[in-house]
């Protein structure tokens, strides 16, 4: 269902993506792994549309996504979380996950002047929905507090929830664990899989390479800007290449 090909950038001269090429099966949880620097954001930005490569092509079911801007790329599909955690902190829960069914959305002006039946009746389909995304992270109890009162760990499961409002079809996670502790990390484990069943191809960017091993399907292991590897976590755990670059370094 997504597919990069010969995907380049530079930045000043110092080439970060050499032509890589990867692609995604529809329904699986798929990893991008690599050390640091290997450019695994640059390609997350790439696809969001906040980078524009300076050769290649992304494509999302047949859609070329070079050239369009983050907000078409999530109305085509795609919805992206960051290492950094970016919620509105002093908003509620609940209206966190109302701003990611925004593009969807289909107000008119009337409607918000005159409050028709039409708009009443759009907002509590998109409550009811946000409502229903935070319970799917057992956040449902708290739809009424503020997004600042949230643990770490429930915090990165509303952004999460936000995520999915904008209904996507391909799911991008980077660092989704980092700063969890391993309960925290089961949980999203699970939480991961049901994104699965509800019809969402997930990708992710991650430096825990157990959370990796246990949850993936299928990686693709990046190193200076390269492609070194890709399989089956099987195949990558014994990979020569891999374990110089990023495993054997990890365990050490």
């Amino acid at each position: 269902m997504f597919e990069i090909k010969n995907l380049s950038k530079n930045f000043g001269g110092l080439e970060i993506l050499k032509d890589v090429s990867l692609s995604v099966q529809k329904g699986s949880i798929s990893a991008l792994i690599g050390p640091n620097g290997a450019g695994k954001t640059t390609v997350f930005n790439c696809i969001t549309g906040l980078v524009k490569p300076d050769l290649g092509s992304i494509q999302l079911e047949g859609q070329e996504l070079i050239g369009r801007a983050s907000h078409q790329v999530t109305r085509l599909g795609v919805a992206r979380t960051f290492q950094n955690i970016r919620i509105f902190k002093e908003m509620t829960l609940l209206e966190n996950v109302l701003v990611g069914m925004h593009s969807h959305l289909d107000y008119r002006s009337k409607d918000w002047l005159l409050t028709s039946s039409r708009f009443q009746q759009q907002e509590k389909q998109a409550r009811d929905a946000a409502y229903e995304l935070l319970s799917l992270f057992q956040l449902h109890h708290q739809h009424a507090n503020t997004a600042q009162s949230l643990s770490y760990g429930e915090q990165r499961q509303l952004e999460f929830a936000r995520a999915l409002a904008t209904k996507p079809d391909l799911l991008l996670l980077d660092e989704p664990v980092a700063g969890m502790n391993r309960t925290e990390k089961t949980g999203l484990m699970k939480e991961i899989e049901l994104i699965r069943q509800r019809g969402v191809t997930v990708f992710l960017i991650e430096h825990d390479m157990r959370f990796v091993m246990e949850l993936c399907d299928h990686i693709t292991v990046l190193n200076f800007g390269q492609v070194i590897a890709e399989g089956t976590p099987e195949v990558i755990k014994h990979h020569p290449g891999v374990i110089e670059a990023y495993l054997g370094a990890a365990e050490e």
